[in-house]
C-alpha cells in the first residue's frame, strides 16, 4: 500500500491525443464507462476549450497558462520551437512546493523532461495497456510526499506513418460502421463511418485502460486524496476539426474528481480555456507562484464563490506541419478568427490530408481559398458555415471582436504584430519535404 505523509492532495492528470469531446459523458455515441465514472462522481464542464487545435502548443498552455504565442511554442518542439525561458511551468512549480513530479507517455511540451519539471520521465508513444501497467508500478510505489502524474495517451491519434490505415489496427476493436453516429460537421458517407468506426476502437483503448488506473488507485487507497483529472489537447483528427479553430477543432474534454471538492456529478457551463487548468490546479495544491499568466483559477465555481465567469477565450494557430497563422476569439455567442497568410479554406495536417477522409474531401477543401476575417453567430449556426463579418447587422459583433483581438495579440506582444513568424531551421527542413 502507497502512503503519504504530507496531507496536500496528489494530482493525476491524464490527457489523451485528438479526443475533442468524443466520450460517453458528453453524449457522443461511444461507451466510456471509466473516464464516465470520474464526471458521474465528480464534475464535468462542458464549454472547456483549447487554446490551439494542435498537440504541442495546446499541451504548452495546459503546462503553463499562457497562449502559445506568448510561451513561445508556437509549433512542435521536435521542430526547434520552445518554450521561452522566463516561463514557469505547471510541474515546475510543484516540484518546488515539494510534490514528486512524473511523467508517462506522451509529453510533447519539449525535449527535457527534467527542464519542464519532472523528477521521473518515461515518455514516448505505448498503447494504452502498457501505458496503464507503467502507471500502476508507479502508484504503488511508496512516498511520504504528495505526487503530480501526467498520464499522456498516444491513442486516439491517427496511426502513422502510413496514414492511409486513419484509426484502424488489429490490437482496436473498431465500431460497426453502420451503429455509428456521424458528428454533424462531418458529412455522412461511407468513408467517414468507417474512420469513426475505428476512431471509436482507439477511444475504448484508452478508456480500459484509465480503468486500470482508477482501479489501482483505489486499491493502494489513493483514491480520496487524489485529483483525478482527464482532458484531451483539441478536437478530433477529421477535417474541420484538428487543426481549424472552428468549434470541432478547440472543443476538449474536462472531467475531474476529488472528494469534498469536485464531486456530486455536477456538469458547469461556463466559458473555459485550457489556460485555466494550471491555475486551478495549483490553487487546488495550494501552491503560489503562477505569476502573470493568461488562465485564472476556476476553484471558486467549483466551491460555490463568488466568480467571475470569462466572456471570451482567446484562440490560435500558427505552425504544425506548415505556416498556418490565424487568432480568434469566441464568446458564448460569437466567434471571430483573422488569417494572416493565404490558407485553403480547410486546412488539413499531413496526418488528416493522407488519411482517407482527407484524401476524399482534399481537393473540396484546397479549391477554395479561407477568407481574412470569419464571424460566426454560434447560437444560430453552431456549425460555422456562414460567414457574417461583412453583414451589416453584425457589425458592431464584428467590430468589438475584431478589437479584441488586436487588443490580445498587443498586450502579449504576439509576434505576428511584427509580420510573419521567424520560422526554426528544424521546421524548414521539414518544409523541404512537404507536399505543400
Amino acid at each position: 500500500m502507497s502512503s503519504q505523509v504530507d496531507d496536500r492532495p496528489n494530482v493525476l492528470l491524464m490527457h489523451s491525443h485528438d479526443l475533442g469531446r468524443h466520450l460517453g459523458c458528453y453524449g457522443r455515441g461511444v461507451e466510456t464507462p471509466a473516464i464516465d465514472s470520474i464526471t458521474r462522481d465528480g464534475v464535468q464542464f462542458d464549454e472547456y476549450y483549447c487554446t490551439a487545435p494542435q498537440c504541442g502548443p495546446s499541451r504548452s498552455s495546459i503546462m503553463t497558462g499562457r497562449h502559445p504565442h506568448d510561451n513561445g511554442l508556437m509549433g512542435h518542439h521536435w521542430l526547434g520551437w520552445g518554450l521561452h525561458d522566463d516561463v514557469e511551468t505547471m510541474p515546475g512549480l510543484l516540484r518546488e512546493a515539494g510534490y514528486t513530479t512524473a511523467v508517462y507517455g506522451v509529453q510533447h511540451v519539449g525535449p527535457d523532461p527534467d527542464e519542464i519539471g519532472y523528477d521521473t520521465s518515461d515518455t514516448g508513444n505505448v498503447s494504452a495497456d502498457e501505458l496503464a501497467t507503467r502507471v500502476v508500478s508507479y502508484l504503488e510505489e511508496d512516498r511520504d510526499s504528495p505526487f503530480f502524474a501526467s498520464v499522456g495517451f498516444f491513442e486516439p491519434h491517427r496511426l502513422g506513418p502510413d496514414h492511409r490505415r486513419g484509426f484502424h489496427a488489429p490490437e482496436y476493436d473498431a465500431s460497426d460502421p453502420d451503429e455509428i453516429t456521424v458528428p454533424e460537421y462531418l458529412p455522412d458517407i461511407d468513408v467517414v463511418r468507417d474512420e469513426i468506426a475505428g476512431f471509436q476502437g482507439m477511444i475504448r483503448a484508452v478508456d480500459e485502460a484509465v480503468g486500470e488506473i482508477l482501479a489501482s488507485l483505489e486499491g493502494e487507497g489513493l483514491a480520496d486524496e487524489t485529483l483525478i483529472i482527464f482532458t484531451t489537447d483539441h478536437g478530433i483528427a477529421m477535417p474541420r476539426a484538428k487543426g481549424m479553430c472552428y468549434d470541432p477543432g478547440i472543443e476538449t474534454t474536462l472531467v475531474a474528481r476529488y472528494p469534498g471538492l469536485f464531486e456530486g456529478g455536477t456538469r458547469y457551463d461556463s466559458l473555459l480555456s485550457n489556460v485555466d487548468l494550471m491555475p486551478t490546479i495549483l490553487d487546488v495544491a495550494g501552491v503560489d507562484g503562477a505569476g502573470d499568466v493568461a488562465g485564472r483559477s476556476f476553484l471558486p465555481l467549483v466551491r460555490g464563490d463568488e466568480y467571475d465567469e470569462r466572456e471570451r477565450i482567446f484562440v490560435e494557430m500558427t505552425f504544425h506541419d506548415k505556416y498556418n497563422p490565424v487568432r480568434g476569439v469566441r464568446t458564448d455567442r460569437y466567434k471571430y478568427l483573422r488569417s494572416f497568410d493565404d490558407q485553403p479554406e480547410v486546412y488539413l495536417p499531413q496526418d488528416i490530408l493522407f488519411g482517407p477522409s482527407g484524401l476524399e474531401f482534399h481537393y473540396e477543401y484546397y479549391s477554395e481559398s479561407r477568407p481574412e476575417e470569419e464571424l460566426y453567430d454560434l447560437k444560430a449556426d453552431p456549425l460555422e458555415r456562414e460567414n457574417l463579418v461583412d453583414d451589416p447587422d453584425y457589425e458592431t459583433a464584428a467590430d468589438e471582436l475584431r478589437q479584441a483581438v488586436d487588443n490580445w495579440m498587443e498586450d502579449t506582444d504576439d509576434p505576428l504584430l511584427d509580420g510573419d513568424v521567424h520560422v526554426p531551421k528544424e521546421h524548414v527542413e521539414m518544409l523541404k519535404t512537404s507536399p505543400w
